[in-house]
């Protein structure tokens, strides 16, 4: 999206380069005219069927030229989505016994760890991420750091899968390791099924306070018919907490029922919760951009006798 911040001025330009093609066309035609007042008939049939596409070419370069110089005198910007400087992000990882139910190839727990390593290669450079997983409780894996090696090392020291779910106390522990200002985010890979702990909407709650999204991913399905190994329960997914969670943390919720979803999922989150809509002044690539096209024009048509 480009703005204008002297519109009246890029209205000018337009009409001054409309008046400076318009008396290039007529000096075009008065040369030809004079071309013809002294020639003889052969010269003149021939010249009744000139070849006008170079003309036209030099017309069409020189007002793009031109109207580029004319958007770089009124103050264009663009509002783009680019990385932000300043970016943390903490991935907040499951590792509760419902983990390891196979519903999603080879576990939920597997693919989760592999998911995961997408998701940090995905990541601009420069941004700060740190780890937290969690099962009855939550745990520090790898504190917030901008070194992405060591981010994936800390992908090795994930616990195997057990225990309960605790994902408001995963979230508590997301809030303590990030800034007090700057582009954040929590990003959150589980089943949904809490039963641990703090309340995880009251969590995602206090972290939206801060300005602070909770991005959900929920692993696995409800209708495999597959218990969690070790259990007689049945391997859910909880949609609806996972939703309610990113509602009120004012992220997104995505829900993945394979590992190639998964890893194309938190992929695509690691390059989407990193970037922020910034405004840009394009004054001066304007203005090169003309300027270079003026110039090249000008000589490409005086080495071919075209410019009048």
């Amino acid at each position: 999206m480009i703005e204008f911040t002297r519109p009246l001025l890029l209205l000018a330009g337009i009409a001054i380069v409309a008046a400076c093609l318009f008396a290039y066309q007529k000096l075009v035609l008065r040369r030809a005219t004079d071309a013809l007042a002294y020639t003889n008939l052969e010269f003149l049939i021939s010249a009744m069927r000139p070849r006008r596409w170079p003309h036209v070419a030099i017309l069409a370069t020189i007002g793009l030229a031109a109207a580029l110089l004319s958007s770089a005198v009124a103050g264009p910007h663009i509002t783009a989505r680019l990385p932000a400087k300043d970016a943390a992000v903490v991935l907040c990882i499951d590792t509760s016994g419902s983990m390891n139910a196979s519903d999603v190839q080879p576990t939920r727990w597997e693919a989760a760890r592999t998911a995961a390593r997408a998701f940090i290669n995905r990541l601009p450079d420069g941004t700060r991420i740190a780890v937290v997983t969690f099962s009855s409780a939550a745990s520090l894996i790898q504190p917030l750091s901008a070194d992405r090696d060591q981010a994936l090392t800390s992908l090795d020291r994930i616990p195997p899968a057990d225990g309960g779910t605790g994902i408001g106390d995963a979230l508590a522990l997301a809030a303590q390791q990030l800034p007090a200002r700057g582009h954040r985010a929590v990003v959150l890979m589980t089943d949904g099924v809490n039963n641990r702990g703090l309340d995880p909407l009251a969590a995602a709650n206090a972290l939206a306070a801060r300005h602070i999204p909770v991005y959900t991913v929920g692993i696995g399905t409800n209708d495999s018919g597959l218990l969690i190994p070790g259990t007689a329960e049945p391997a859910q997914l909880d949609e609806d907490a996972l939703r309610a969670i990113a509602q009120s943390g004012g992220g997104a919720y995505a829900r993945v029922s394979d590992a190639q979803s998964l890893e194309s999922a938190l992929a695509h989150l690691g390059s989407s919760t990193t970037l922020e809509r910034r405004r840009i002044d394009a004054a001066l690539p304007f203005a090169l951009s003309g300027g270079m096209l003026l110039l090249v024009t000008i000589f490409a048509s005086l080495a071919a006798g075209r410019f009048p």
